[in-house]
């Protein structure tokens, strides 16, 4: 029986790369606020070594923006998130959990702050869109809120610095970590960041234009031939090594922030006016009673995890694996999961029902890179 594939349609919309990644020889994807991501290219493994050793540019157009405009912006930003934003500052980028009144997480993005009347939220896959304009609504906010045409590129490995300086100049070495600037491209300005969905380093490029999307492209490939550039994509292995959460995958609106690991993104006392406030100080108080944990998983690698697996002590059910991979440069297989509290300390024994079998695994208070 062959494999099932996915049907395309104009539901699911290409990006301003879709065209170059085709001839990039992409292999999969997924589907990404109802865009197109794609998931491999040579091979999961191929790329990973890749990614660790070179340099990659990465279609991730889907992280679509809402863009957040007008005298109430700053106000309504601190609505969406329990992370206090007074002393943020234009061109800093921060982590900012979205939750809803019950505190349940709503999305995990990446906020841009041009000036204190306007912010782009970088959004993972949720449609947030829809949150941030029924509040403004709701409260009668002077504000706008829409998505832009604007498509995030990234370039992500060790050797991004150099072939970003090669194509936006020099001064692309001078952006800190998340932190972003203004940057031309054959006159454009668009914002650059120090920032994206790997743990090799590199930037995000807030391509301003569908129209010139596939020059910034050809622009990159072509600067980057020394430097064995070439088209990827967020991989599983290393997102997993780095416990790089997947919104929808390892953590849903059922969790909180502090149960996802985010606790150190929210000053719940002091955001004023989040809407889930009041829950989550409650959470805040009394502490998480399970919480996101990395673990390795022992014996052969194990097949893709596409339900979650029961987490086992004994004869209790103590959590449930999220996203699993055979880690090459690890030597074990590598997870994420989330777990209780009277099982989840570093080095802690447990099983894990996988589709092949209860393995043996330990849990990691930290994550493996």
């Amino acid at each position: 029986m062959s494999a099932p594939v996915l049907s395309i349609s104009r539901r699911t919309r290409e990006t301003p790369f879709t065209r170059r990644v085709t001839e990039a020889g992409v292999r999969g994807y997924t589907v990404y606020n109802h865009m197109l991501l794609p998931t491999v290219f040579e091979s999961v493994v191929a790329d990973y070594h890749h990614l660790k050793r070179h340099v990659q540019v990465w279609d991730v157009a889907c992280e679509r923006q809402i863009e957040i405009r007008g005298p109430d912006a700053a106000r309504l930003m601190q609505m969406l998130t329990p992370r206090d934003l007074r002393g943020m500052n234009p061109g800093q980028c921060y982590y900012v959990p979205i939750v809803d009144e019950t505190g349940g997480m709503m999305n995990d993005p990446v906020a841009l702050k041009f000036t204190d009347e306007k912010f782009y939220i970088s959004i993972a896959d949720s449609d947030l869109l829809f949150w941030a304009k029924g509040l403004a609504y709701g409260f009668r906010l002077d504000v706008d809120v829409n998505e832009p045409d604007v498509a995030p590129l990234a370039v992500q490995g060790p050797r991004a610095e150099e072939l970003m300086a090669r194509v936006f100049g020099e001064g692309v070495r001078n952006i800190k970590f998340f932190r972003f600037a203004l940057l031309s491209f054959k006159g454009r300005e668009m914002p650059v960041a120090r920032s994206g969905y790997s743990k090799q380093g590199g930037f995000e490029i807030y391509v301003t234009g569908s129209d010139i999307g596939e020059a910034v492209w050809d622009a990159l490939m072509a600067a980057g031939d020394d430097l064995q550039v070439r088209a990827g994509c967020p991989n599983l292995i290393e997102r997993i090594e780095a416990r790089l959460l997947s919104y929808g995958n390892d953590m849903t609106r059922d969790n909180t922030p502090h149960e996802c690991g985010l606790g150190r993104f929210c000053d719940t006392q002091t955001a004023i006016g989040c809407v889930g406030r009041d829950a989550l100080l409650r959470v805040a108080s009394e502490g998480p009673v399970r919480q996101i944990r990395s673990l390795a998983i022992a014996g052969d690698p194990v097949p893709a995890c596409t339900r979650p697996w029961p987490i086992h002590a004994g004869s209790d059910r103590v959590g449930e694996v999220t996203s699993a991979a055979w880690s090459p440069d690890f030597k074990t297989n590598v997870a994420i999961g989330m777990i209780r509290m009277t099982h989840w300390k570093d080095g802690t024994a447990v099983e894990i029902d996988t589709p092949d079998g209860r393995r043996s695994a330990q849990v990691r208070e930290a994550s493996f890179i």
